[in-house]
């Protein structure tokens, strides 16, 4: 009984190294036809460099419609919250009573800090500023009111809290009307929301062309291999052996098409830098373009081979289906 039992186990080891070794062979074998593939397109460098080309800058332009977006929510960062509500005092209010105010406003637990700004203040910075000073010299009367300038803590300086805040402060008695400079904001918002709409639909856009591109490369080379593809099925070779080499090909056109796209945006980054710089200079502020980042760069390369996987894929589902030894 113990060598009965002995001969099934020497069997049942055999078996599963057997399994094993069919698994590691098949997994080199997949790699050797990718190597393979590799030359094949080395073997072309002019057809391959030019599918390259075009692949890369399909990619490049939803790349760099990411970064515009990238770069101008970075623009748009420090105007994202309402830094201060401006309060115009009634005229009928003397110098006391505004100051009660602005001690009152200053106890808001929505306010951080309270400036007062006089009528003779704001007219002599209007004087200033807008270049008038010898014409406002023959007004009978400073037409400017008492302002009081309100900065919200950082909890109420968002847009609907700013809102709430500022209908609040024109409740008080003293306070003529309240303005808030936040339509502008919610504009650019909204601009902002239609550029990242919009680049989603030009991306989805290309990268089914690139999808379609690499597909119809996959079948211009399929049809070009169809004898030797007929000779293949003759001699009992396995769809995955026929498929491999043309989906390595998808495959590497996607990974070269993406590190193309990746290299063409770090030159047009490059390029472009200094002359934001330059216009940054004018407004006496500093700004540099923000590029891929390595995560970015990876998920780039990850979606290039997924594209170039699923139109290779469709290719030689379609096509290599229709070549059969019998039409030889």
């Amino acid at each position: 009984m113990s060598l009965l039992f002995k001969g099934r186990q020497n069997s049942n080891d055999k078996q599963k190294k057997s399994v094993l070794a069919g698994g590691y062979f098949f997994i080199i074998n997949i790699f050797r036809q990718g190597v393979h593939s590799l030359g094949e397109m080395w073997r072309t460098p002019l057809a391959s460099m030019m599918t390259i080309a075009v692949l890369g800058l399909s990619l490049t332009l939803p790349a760099t419609l990411y970064l515009v977006v990238k770069n101008v929510q970075q623009v748009s960062s420090g105007f994202e919250e309402a830094s201060e509500i401006s309060l115009f005092v009634k005229d009928s209010m003397n110098e006391q009573e505004t100051q009660t105010l602005v001690k009152r406003l200053a106890l808001y637990p929505e306010v951080e800090s309270v400036k007062f700004i006089s009528k003779q203040e704001a007219l002599a910075e209007f004087k200033d500023v807008s270049g008038f000073g010898q014409a406002l010299k023959y007004l009978d009367r400073n037409p400017l009111p008492n302002v009081v300038l309100v900065i919200p803590t950082q909890r109420n300086r968002q847009p609907n809290a700013a809102k709430v805040l500022l209908a609040k402060l024109e409740s008080e008695r003293e306070i003529d009307f309240g303005k808030l400079d936040i339509a502008w904001l919610e504009r650019l918002n909204a601009l902002l929301d239609l550029l990242k709409e919009s680049v989603i639909t030009i991306a989805m856009l290309l990268l089914t062309s690139v999808t379609l591109i690499i597909g119809n490369t996959i079948r211009l080379s399929i049809m070009d291999k169809k004898e030797e593809i007929q000779v293949m099925k003759l001699v009992g070779a396995t769809n995955t052996f026929i498929h491999a080499p043309f989906l390595w090909t998808g495959i590497w056109y996607g990974v070269i098409g993406g590190l193309f796209a990746f290299i063409s945006v770090g030159l047009m980054m490059w390029w472009l830098s200094s002359a934001v710089s330059s216009v940054a200079g004018v407004y006496q502020t500093s700004f540099s373009l923000i590029g891929l980042s390595l995560n970015e760069l990876g998920f780039l390369i990850l979606l290039a081979t997924s594209l170039g996987f699923v139109g290779s894929y469709l290719s030689v589902n379609r096509y290599i289906k229709e070549i059969e030894p019998d039409k030889i």
